[in-house]
């Protein structure tokens, strides 16, 4: 296995992303589209979900889709082309406009719509106060740590790596995705994963191919793991004990990644699971073949 080596530290220099884009486009020119679709995403067009766009018939050339500032994945299904729309948690329902660029320059508008829907709360309490309400000094390092984590979600391979994804392990779900969450009663950001309740040092295991795009210890996340599985779908794991993985490692469906911990924001040991799409968090069940993982043996 090759290794494209990235520090781990917040503040290294950004070109190395550069070096891992090329060694991923030198790995990717050797995939076929034929060897991944994604009739493995489920379309839930609601906030926190994924929208399937229709474009029209495939082209020689793809064109270029953007909703807003977002840059959105195009690959083609059946002869179609198929814009897929990460939708963020904060997005209103309503009608969205995407803007396309084709490849004969021409323009166009499409328009899909958001539809409601309401997740629950989830109230927790942090012993450690400085998790809820971070000193200077930490706030220091976390807007360091949000402009790298900026970049990392930024990355996006030309074409999709993985052709289906299974639970990272198993274990009962403690918090599922979407969750108005509230630490020490003070309301924080909506859950963007899945926590998955599982013993320390319990296996963690790459759900799909992919590329490992980022790894570090995080104010929040604790020891964490990005990997790119094409067209910016990534998946995310958080807490982790142990990191078995470094930047440029490709990852086979199945293969070791890590071990669960207890590092960062936690009350116990468990994974944080997150998957992204054109740069947010995405519910993980659409890319799942179950409700739940699998009960521990």
């Amino acid at each position: 296995m090759n290794h494209y080596r990235l520090s781990s530290s917040s503040s290294r220099p950004l070109t190395g992303l550069t070096a891992l884009w090329l060694c991923a486009s030198l790995w990717l020119a050797g995939i076929t589209a034929a060897q991944a679709d994604n009739t493995f995403i489920e379309a839930s067009a609601v906030p926190g979900g994924i929208a399937i766009v229709e474009l029209g018939p495939a082209t020689d050339s793809q064109p270029s889709v953007r909703w807003g500032k977002r840059t959105i994945a195009v690959m083609e299904s059946a002869g179609q082309l198929q814009a897929l729309v990460g939708i963020p948690l904060s997005t209103e329902a309503g009608p969205q406009q995407l803007s396309i660029v084709d490849a004969d320059g021409s323009t166009r508008t499409l328009t899909f719509t958001v539809t409601p829907f309401q997740y629950e709360e989830q109230r927790l309490t942090i012993s450690n106060k400085r998790q809820v309400n971070p000193a200077p000094v930490d706030m220091d390092r976390i807007n360091a740590e949000n402009k790298r984590l900026k970049v990392v979600k930024s990355y996006r391979a030309e074409q999709l790596i993985a052709d289906s994804f299974d639970w990272p392990l198993a274990g009962p779900v403690s918090s599922p995705f979407g969750l108005k969450r509230f630490f020490n009663d003070q309301p924080r950001r909506p859950h963007g994963g899945i926590d998955i309740a599982a013993a320390e040092g319990t296996p963690i295991l790459a759900p799909a191919d992919g590329l490992v795009i980022d790894t570090g210890n995080y104010f929040f996340n604790g020891n964490s793991v990005f990997i790119e599985h094409g067209l910016g779908l990534q998946t995310f794991y958080a807490h982790m004990s142990r990191i078995d993985v470094q930047e440029g490692d490709r990852v086979s469906r199945g293969q070791l990644i890590g071990a669960v911990g207890q590092t960062g924001r936690v009350t116990g040991p468990h994974l944080h699971w997150s998957v992204g799409l054109n740069g947010t968090w995405v519910n993980p069940l659409l890319v799942l073949p179950s409700e739940a993982p699998p009960a521990v043996r």
